[in-house]
């Protein structure tokens, strides 16, 4: 049974496929002294338009330096999505010498696509792998199974993927009894962690007689990522006596802790319930590590996905009783408080053609006790579990609670006591990809009230401080939906902030 690392390939999701020569130095100076025979160090692709990093195009001049430094057996993937039998080709000649085998990423309905590529590999001479996606969902794929055998001469290794980290030792020996009546060829597994099963699927395929098995430093890789290469050597060191360097280990590791630190792969609550229900990654990746949603609103999302909805509730059309030419939104920022009297008493003086719209619930509570003012609080995300902490019976709450139009693609949880005034938008003629954004929202529930001037507060950006990478997402987020909309709303912050938009004092409003 062999061993093959792929954390280079694997964990570049998370650092877009750039590494510090630092960090693969210790990498492959380590193997050298661990029993793994195959590094697979990235993709070769065709250009994307998007930015990837070096280990996603494997550039020779990278291959020949890692040629130069690791002993091991050296692997690339390619996206059989992305590259036909010609772009193979002109992708892996020049890589003669260089690497040992190619593997392939396959989607089943794909497969006899995959086999024509893999014919064109095979010419150039280099071992080949299937990675073979979706395994939890083979057996209910009858034209793909029966297609199986036709990989005999083509493929070195087909590997049993399970992308969604949710099969069970069950599901393993089932798939790998299934996939073994079908061919010769030597079988691989490749377990993702979400419900943390990869080691016991990954002894369990060694048990069945798997001939490869995947694995990466610290789990790094796609969602809740993989099986752990210091786990499984580990395990097989103590239970059959497999010499390790721990020390090598122990090296390697510490470098990739280190990344765990700022990218914090691993498997979370969202992870378990996709894995648990064959559910794709790549949404709660997103949801999880780039924008501010709540694990409940991405359980919710997932089990709208599991249930083949849209959306788990449908609103009436928000349609308003009164117009604005005002409009004041509040966001989150600290500013709300330490300007509310200001605030206040400026909402007052504009009273009768004035209204206030709670982008965030986070600072509604300053101004709950303002009746004789329209007040909308948008619900986005977790921003209802938010109110209900402010407003806990409906004799409580005052106002009218805005959606994004339907459906939602995180779900809808509107609090009990706000559920009987909770309206949704009607769909936008605003030109913006992330319509159901608190900003967003805000800015056009006041279009929808018909506001000609749009006074922000709490919208403080982030002054002389280092930010996080979401906080700098939200930055970037909000400026571009500002710049969107400067033609058809005034907006003016009246708090310091440190956004690009027109900015004024509060207190010049007083009189």
């Amino acid at each position: 049974m062999k061993i093959l690392d792929c954390t280079l390939r694997d964990g570049g999701y998370y650092t877009n496929w750039d590494f510090s020569s630092e960090v693969t130095d210790t990498y492959f100076k380590s193997f050298n002294s661990l029993p793994v025979e195959y590094l697979e160090i990235g993709y070769r692709s065709i250009p994307m338009k998007e930015y990837m990093g070096a280990y996603y195009y494997c550039p020779i001049s990278l291959l020949q330096k890692i040629r130069e430094k690791s002993a091991a057996k050296l692997v690339i993937i390619l996206n059989e999505k992305d590259i036909n039998p010609a772009a193979a080709r002109k992708l892996l000649e020049p890589c003669r010498g260089l690497l040992d085998m190619v593997r392939i990423a396959i989607d089943p309905k794909n497969f006899e696509r995959a086999l024509l590529l893999a014919e064109e590999i095979k010419k150039m001479g280099f071992e080949t792998g299937f990675n073979v996606m979706y395994m939890s969902k083979w057996k209910y794929q009858a034209d793909f199974i029966s297609k199986i055998n036709l990989v005999e001469g083509l493929a070195d290794y087909f590997y049993m993927v399970d992308s969604y980290g949710g099969v069970f030792p069950a599901d393993v020996r089932e798939t790998y009894d299934l996939v073994r009546s079908k061919t010769s060829v030597k079988i691989g597994f490749h377990g993702h962690n979400n419900l943390e099963m990869a080691l016991i699927n990954s002894l369990t395929a060694i048990e069945c007689g798997a001939d490869i098995i995947d694995a990466t430093v610290t789990g790094m890789g796609r969602g809740a990522g993989n099986l752990k290469t210091e786990l499984l050597l580990t395990a097989l060191n103590a239970k059959e006596g497999l010499e390790v360097n721990f020390n090598a280990l122990s090296e390697v590791v510490d470098q990739f802790e280190n990344l765990q630190k700022s990218y914090g792969w691993g498997t979370n609550l969202p992870y378990m319930v996709s894995g648990g229900n064959s559910l794709p990654q790549k949404d709660v990746m997103e949801w999880v590590s780039k924008r501010y949603f709540s694990f409940n609103s991405i359980i919710r999302a997932l089990q709208n996905q599991k249930d083949g909805k849209k959306d788990n509730q449908q609103l009436s059309k928000f349609v308003p009783r009164k117009t604005y030419t005002n409009a004041v939104i509040i966001g989150g920022g600290s500013s709300v408080y330490e300007h509310q009297n200001a605030i206040r008493e400026f909402a007052v003086s504009l009273k009768d053609d004035l209204c206030i719209i709670h982008a965030s619930s986070k600072n509604s509570g300053a101004f709950n006790d303002m009746s004789n003012i329209e007040q909308f609080y948008c619900l986005v995300g977790s921003e209802g579990h938010r109110l209900e902490k402010v407003f806990t019976t409906a004799n409580q709450f005052k106002g009218t609670c805005i959606l994004p139009p339907f459906p939602r693609k995180m779900g809808t949880y509107i609090p009990e006591a706000v559920v009987n005034c909770s309206y949704e938008l009607g769909s936008s003629d605003i030109d913006y990809p992330l319509n159901d954004t608190h900003t967003m929202l805000a800015l056009q529930a006041a279009l929808e009230l018909k506001a000609e001037n749009v006074y922000l507060v709490g919208y403080d950006g982030y002054p002389n401080e280092s930010i996080t990478s979401k906080e700098h997402e939200l930055f970037n987020e909000n400026q571009t939906i500002f710049n969107s909309l400067k033609d058809r709303l005034k907006l003016i912050s009246i708090v310091p902030t440190t956004y690009d938009i027109e900015s004024q004092s509060v207190y010049s409003f007083l009189s």
